[in-house]
């Protein structure tokens, strides 16, 4: 009898309370899109749909054994990065990645909540840049964490390509820019891949509705998934997209909570 092989995806992230965004959003995307989801937990939050009320940082001591654990026994076909929180948790985890030779690694270089919460210490992102963007398969940032990562501000459309240049030269394979915040009905993600030097575009219009707590984890955590199955980057981020942007629009017709809800990650199935 032949022994059918997972498509084995890790999420290093933090917890969603509320279920719609961090690990608990990825997991789900895991789950709908054919892959088995397993966790590092860097962070807890106390979050809903409102915002984020405290944040518990978990040990780097135990984020690593986390990590030990399942890259040690089960192996991981490709890691989604999201909440980190501190340097040392970055460290921590830069260091794991290197000794377990993980491939297919997407960062989401998340920093602040959909409403504005901090979620990552300021030192942090200095870090990032050193320890964890040059392991990095593919960057994810919205337009907000680009101007973060540059020091300057990006949200014009004729700036975008120069900036997926610039965070690419901190030693990612490829940036995924997403469009999401720029000031129009236009929603276009811009993926650069840096051998080649190459630039894909992914279209997408604007969906009227305040249910997108957790797009970034949901649409990173995709591209993981169909990396961990095997298709090029391209076509990696492509798919994502088209997930996402279904999972935006189903979850626009139900209501949740009081604030931004969450995207409907199961909508191919129910």
């Amino acid at each position: 009898m032949t022994t059918k092989r997972y498509h084995r995806v890790l999420t290093i992230a933090g917890s969603d309370s509320s279920g719609g965004a961090g690990i608990q959003a990825d997991l789900k995307t895991f789950s709908a899109l054919g892959c088995y989801g397993m966790s590092a937990i860097t962070a807890l939050t106390a979050q809903n749909t409102k915002g984020v009320t405290a944040v518990h940082a978990v040990p780097p001591s135990f984020v690593e054994q986390q990590l030990e654990a399942v890259f040690g026994d089960i192996g991981v076909d490709a890691t989604k990065i999201g909440m980190l929180y501190s340097g040392e948790i970055i460290e921590t985890v830069a260091r794991q990645l290197k000794k377990h030779d993980a491939q297919n690694i997407v960062l989401d270089p998340v920093m602040v909540s959909q409403n504005g919460d901090k979620l990552l210490k300021d030192e942090a992102i200095e870090a990032i840049k050193k320890y964890l963007m040059p392991l990095a398969t593919i960057l994810t940032p919205n337009l907000p964490e680009a101007s973060v990562l540059l020091n300057r501000r990006v949200n014009d459309p004729r700036d975008i390509r120069q900036a997926a240049r610039e965070i690419a030269s901190y030693g990612s394979r490829s940036v995924l820019l997403k469009g999401g915040h720029m000031d129009s009905d236009d929603c276009t993600d811009l993926l650069f891949i840096r051998p080649g030097s190459r630039f894909v575009a992914f279209k997408g219009q604007r969906i009227d509705t305040r249910n997108n707590h957790g797009t970034g984890c949901a649409l990173s955590s995709a591209i993981a998934s169909f990396l961990a199955r095997g298709l090029p980057l391209d076509e990696a981020a492509g798919s994502a997209k088209e997930y996402i942007t279904g999972a935006v629009r189903a979850g626009s017709e139900y209501e949740i909570g009081h604030g931004h809800g969450p995207v409907h990650h199961y909508y191919r199935f129910w």
